[in-house]
């Protein structure tokens, strides 16, 4: 099973492009997409952000490829902010749910919707991490904001990264993080940021290996 995780975490991006390009043939298929906008809500039940981190493709896509050619810059605040993720969220859902009611009764129609928001906004993040993070879409993707809103109100997660006591405050997770999150600021406590995407990053980085993950509410 681990073995295939991290086949996925590696090569699940592909997906992406395999349904950019085959939903050209029939936008029927873009209506799969709906996958990666419910599931995203299911895990952060359970653990937070952890889909954004490691079952999205369009994720996977931004670490695996994008990551290469980004800039690593800092995300602007502007594009983190409460009033922003806001605004997107509802500009999506706006346009997203007049398209499917143009369109109710046509598959291929409602189809083209999702299709066209897929595309669209990853073109937008591949624009922006020319620029800054290869991680900045995920700061204002409206399904991770609902996911981050869900997990900061869900405190009792099964599995979340912990920060322990042997935290020397090297600040190197800080540097590792795709998401401008400094993992030392919960030295002794669960890495409790509603955008913590759960990518391990940190983690893996540390040269004390004092963040790991940590079965709590048993």
């Amino acid at each position: 099973m681990r073995n295939l995780f991290k086949l996925w975490k590696k090569h699940s991006y592909m997906l992406l492009i395999i349904f950019t390009i085959v939903s050209l043939f029939d936008f029927r298929i873009g209506m799969t997409a709906i996958v990666c906008m419910i599931a995203p809500i299911i895990v952060s039940v359970f653990r937070g952000r952890f889909w954004c981190g490691n079952l999205c493709p369009r994720g996977n896509f931004y670490d695996n490829v994008m990551s290469k050619f980004s800039k690593k810059r800092e995300v602007p605040k502007l594009l983190k902010s409460v009033c922003f993720r806001v605004l997107v969220l509802i500009f999506m859902f706006t346009v997203f749910g007049l398209g499917v009611k143009n369109n109710w009764g046509n598959p291929a129609g409602i189809g083209m919707v999702f299709y066209r928001i897929i595309v669209i906004t990853t073109l937008i993040g591949i624009v922006l991490s020319f620029f800054y993070s290869h991680r900045t879409w995920c700061h204002f993707c409206p399904m991770g904001s609902i996911a981050a809103l869900i997990s900061y109100f869900i405190k009792d997660k099964k599995k979340v990264l912990e920060v322990s006591n042997t935290c020397v405050n090297c600040k190197i997770c800080e540097k590792k993080c795709p998401m401008g999150i400094s993992p030392y600021d919960y030295k002794g406590d669960v890495l409790s940021h509603p955008d913590c995407i759960q990518c391990s990053k940190c983690a893996v980085a540390c040269p004390k290996t004092s963040i790991g993950y940590n079965e709590i509410g048993k």
